[in-house]
């Protein structure tokens, strides 16, 4: 499964000594997505996913929102500072479901 979407980049800074930036995907896909992976998940019910914004692809995991939203995607530091992207701005992001 491939999920290409525009998304705005967020911060979650529920820790004080840390914050993470997201992007959330589409609630219709994310739900797609729990279909497709029902069954025992890893932690968090983490999905593993190659991923693609501009340039950059990596590997990581999705996780389910709170209360059971659109999945929400971490976007590391490395690839912000390589595609120039800050809390904010919307971004083009490539998702493909691996191993699931």
């Amino acid at each position: 499964m491939v999920i290409v979407f525009d998304a705005q980049l967020w911060e979650w800074d529920a820790r004080k000594a840390e914050t993470w930036t997201f992007v959330s995907l589409p609630e219709d896909e994310s739900e797609e997505i729990r279909e497709i992976t029902a069954g025992p998940r890893r932690g968090f019910g983490a999905v593993r996913v190659r991923v693609t914004v501009g340039t950059t692809t990596w590997r990581t995991s999705i996780f389910p929102g709170s209360g059971g939203g659109a999945y929400v995607l971490p976007v590391k530091k490395a690839v912000r500072k390589a595609e120039d992207l800050d809390i904010g701005d919307t971004t083009t992001v490539t998702v493909e479901l691996v191993d699931y």
